[in-house]
């Protein structure tokens, strides 16, 4: 069933991808590892970044969600060094109607608006309320060192 799931998902991709996003099986012999892409949202300090991901689906999926983390350093209070991501329907807000398009839009919306309250990296939060510009040039500065094209 998962991977049937997972079929019409690439397929729906294919015909309407999500603006600045992409994403699809790293070969074709394996539906369930995925490497996405996300150009980094005009109206933030992640501007013209080019930012790679990795996407695995578990094999329940869509009953539980897939596994997504960033390949490309960013600095952002949830995205840890490792590149996991604090959001809410990768974790416990999951739902089977979501989608890799949905999900992929969410994390483009948390690079605008950030989660200082529910951090990965305390620091960084604490950078984003205390000091905004500084975290600002901070997210510009490693989005020109780690993700350009």
């Amino acid at each position: 069933m998962s991977a049937r799931r997972i079929l019409k998902e690439i397929s729906d991709l294919r015909k309407d991808a999500p603006e600045n996003c992409s994403a699809g099986p790293r070969d074709d012999g394996d539906v369930y590892t995925w490497d996405a892409m996300i150009v980094g949202p005009s109206d933030s300090p992640y501007a013209g970044g080019i930012f790679n991901m990795e996407i695995h689906f578990p094999s329940d999926y869509p009953f539980k969600p897939p596994k997504v983390v960033f390949k490309t350093k960013i600095y952002h209070p949830n995205v840890s060094a490792h590149g996991a991501i604090c959001l809410d329907i990768l974790k416990d807000q999951w739902s089977p109607a979501l989608t890799v398009g949905k999900v992929l839009l969410s994390i483009c919306s948390l690079l605008t608006d950030a989660n200082p309250k529910d951090p990965l990296m305390p620091e960084i939060a604490d950078m984003f309320i205390r000091d905004r510009a500084t975290f600002d040039e901070t997210a510009r500065e490693w989005t020109r060192r780690f993700a350009t094209g």
